[in-house]
């Protein structure tokens, strides 16, 4: 059976240019590590990241204890999916 967040994978859905931007930079990082920052060195708005995380194509990676606020994470395999 195949899950929710794999359907909607598979057809791309809901992405916008932002959040694709985004989890593209994962495809080439070591174990999908996703950018805090983007090329310009401009904080990545945490609506995005969120945004990813609810439709599964992130997932949080660890806790940064010095700043808490900042959601470090990774790219999932529904995320790859989309986004190839």
């Amino acid at each position: 059976m195949v899950k929710n967040t794999e359907k909607q994978a598979l057809r791309g859905a809901s992405l916008s240019s932002v959040q694709r931007k985004y989890l593209l930079r994962g495809l080439t990082e070591p174990g999908g590590k996703l950018p805090l920052f983007d090329k310009n060195g401009q904080r990545i708005n945490p609506k995005t990241i969120k945004a990813c995380i609810d439709r599964g194509y992130a997932e949080p990676w660890f806790n940064n204890p010095l700043k808490p606020d900042w959601l470090v994470c990774k790219l999932t395999d529904a995320g790859r999916k989309a986004v190839e």
